[in-house]
Formats: structure tokens, C-alpha cells, sequence
């Protein structure tokens, strides 16, 4: 028997009321399209797409913050508007926000949060958490004392008090440094390591290809992509050999094989081929043949950012 997805959506719609309360008035923003797709069990699922395309929404929905117009949704085999309690207690959000009391300690905010959920104080996982997250050391320290990155972390430990098995980060790392977006991100492995299924959204595609087995690319509201993240890659079809030759070139050497040829300085060509049609020795043997004497040789393998853009504009100049 397959293992059942850790998230289902179906047919997820979602239109806002416009002007006049949409009854009679103009029709409001179509937020979500009719989004399906499934969260797998246990691993890391990136939630990706422009600014307005539908991410925040959804997330939301799922959060019970929003109302769906229609469609079905099912949190851990629980389905959010049935049973709408049961399906809370299986999820943990964590929003892009900074929210809590600053006037509490950690171990305050994760206590009150714990109340909230009916957790009994012999059950209760305040100290371990602030553990989890490199906090016990601040645990009597005022909340608006934190720097942001420990402000993030008790966010994070926030939403596990209840040790819900999927945990929701809406763009955790947006407007943090290079250092604190590793730490995070080490977190997040500790998290998912311990069997807690992680859907994140981000606008770091970096992020998301190094720590996402599986991603969905959301945009004006639609799905339009959802692979695992390495498939993902591979779409991109394009690679670039980069050369450093023996002599300076007036002008990029040209070939029909080639996507594009430019100069990169008096001495450097960058070639643009279809890996589906060429192999960088090919573009190689193709420099050498027109005269080239090749000093040094890097590639670029095409990245999660070339899929992105290409799916997205493609999703913008085709719209459904």
C-alpha cells in the first residue's frame, strides 16, 4: 500500500469578494484557479512563485485563516472544513511575520501557546524546543530582546508545541543574512530528520533546490509545474561552456548548433547549447575546428532559476 500524501488538495478555489461584497457588484480577485496537487509524507516540498501568484493564499486556506470557495483540502487524512479541529492539530504554521507577546519570555510564548492547544503542563515540550531551536540559553530572556534570527527560531518552535506532524514556513529566511539563512536551513533539516514533513515557500531558489526533494510552481494562481526538485532541473535544456582561448577575438565564433555565442572580454567565449542536441566535448571540438586554442574550460549546468523564469514567463504569455 502507497503511504497517503501528508497534504491533499483538490480543486482548491479561491475569489475574493470584490467591490459591492461581489453578490452584485464587480467580481473580486481570483486568488487560486483550482489548484490540486499532493505533499508526500516525510520529506521537504517547496511551494514556489511570483509575488501575487496564489502561495500565501493557499497556505493560508490551509491554516483556516482564509475560506475556500470551493474545492477539498486534507491535512494528515483529515479534511479541513469536517474535520476542521483534528486538521489544525496536524499542521503548524510558521508565518512570514514575526507574532508573539514581546513582553514574554520563550519559554512564556511556548507555555501560552501550549494552553491554546489544551496541552496539560505534564505534556509539555517548552524546554526541549528551546533546545531544538539553540534557544535554551535565552529561555528567561524578554521576546523583544531577540535578535531577528532568534526571533525567527521561536517562531518556529512556536508552531511545534502541539508536535504536529507537517510544519508550514511561509518565506522563513526572507530578509535575513547568509549566516542566519544557514542556520535556518540546518534547522529545517534537524526538523524533517525527526520525521516532520516540511512545506516551505521561499523566493531563494537556491533554497529551495538545495533543500526541497520535491517543488510546485504556482503562478496567477494555477499549478504549473510539480516534480521532484533533480526532474525539476533537468527541464532546463540549456548549458553554457565558457572558454578562455590563446589569442584575442574580434568577434564570437558562430555555429547553426549553437543557441547563442558571445565574447566574455578579448579572450573569453561563452557558448549557449541545447544539451538535448550538443555535449560540451561537441562544443569544444566545434571552437577548436574554427581555429581556437582553448587555454581553460568552465560549464554551467543549468539551475532551479533558468526553470523558473522559463516556466513562469511561459505561464504569463500563454495564460489558460
Amino acid at each position: 500500500m502507497s503511504t497517503p500524501p501528508a497534504i491533499q488538495i483538490r480543486d482548491v478555489v479561491k475569489r475574493y469578494a470584490g467591490v459591492g461584497g461581489g453578490v452584485k457588484g464587480e467580481e473580486g480577485k481570483l486568488a487560486l484557479k483550482g489548484v490540486s496537487f499532493d505533499v508526500p509524507q516525510g520529506g521537504i516540498f517547496g511551494l514556489l512563485g511570483p509575488n501575487g501568484a496564489g502561495k500565501s493564499t493557499l497556505i493560508n486556506v490551509l491554516a483556516g485563516l482564509v475560506t475556500k470557495t470551493s474545492g477539498t483540502a486534507e491535512i494528515w487524512g483529515f479534511d479541513i472544513d469536517e474535520q476542521r479541529r483534528n486538521a489544525k492539530r496536524a499542521i503548524g504554521i510558521v508565518p512570514q511575520e514575526i507574532v508573539f507577546d514581546p513582553f514574554f519570555t520563550p519559554y512564556e510564548v511556548l507555555e501560552n501557546q501550549a494552553g491554546f492547544y489544551g496541552i496539560a503542563k505534564s505534556l509539555r515540550r517548552s524546554e526541549k524546543l528551546l533546545e531544538a531551536v539553540h534557544l535554551a540559553d535565552k529561555r528567561d530572556a524578554y521576546a523583544r530582546t531577540l535578535s531577528g534570527g532568534m526571533k525567527r527560531r521561536l517562531l518556529i518552535a512556536k508552531a511545534m508545541v502541539h508536535s504536529p506532524p507537517i510544519l508550514v514556513l511561509d518565506e522563513p529566511t526572507a530578509g535575513v543574512d547568509v549566516e542566519l539563512r544557514r542556520l535556518l536551513w540546518e534547522l529545517v533539516q534537524e526538523l524533517n530528520a525527526d520525521g516532520v514533513t516540511v512545506v516551505l515557500t521561499t523566493h531563494y531558489l537556491e533554497e529551495a533546490e538545495q533543500l526541497c526533494d520535491r517543488i510546485a510552481i504556482i503562478n496567477h494562481g494555477e499549478l504549473i509545474a510539480n516534480k521532484p526538485t533533480r526532474e525539476m532541473v533537468d527541464m532546463a535544456r540549456e548549458k553554457i561552456v565558457a572558454v578562455t582561448v590563446g589569442a584575442d577575438l574580434s568577434a564570437a565564433p558562430t555555429h547553426a548548433a549553437f543557441v547563442k555565442s558571445e565574447l566574455a572580454g578579448s579572450r573569453g567565449v561563452e557558448v549557449t547549447y541545447d544539451k538535448d542536441k550538443l555535449t560540451a566535448g561537441q562544443v569544444l571540438a566545434i571552437l577548436q575546428e574554427q581555429g581556437l586554442v582553448i587555454e581553460d574550460v568552465t560549464t554551467r549546468e543549468a539551475d532551479l532559476e533558468d526553470v523558473f523564469v522559463s516556466l513562469t514567463s511561459a505561464a504569463t504569455q500563454h495564460p489558460a
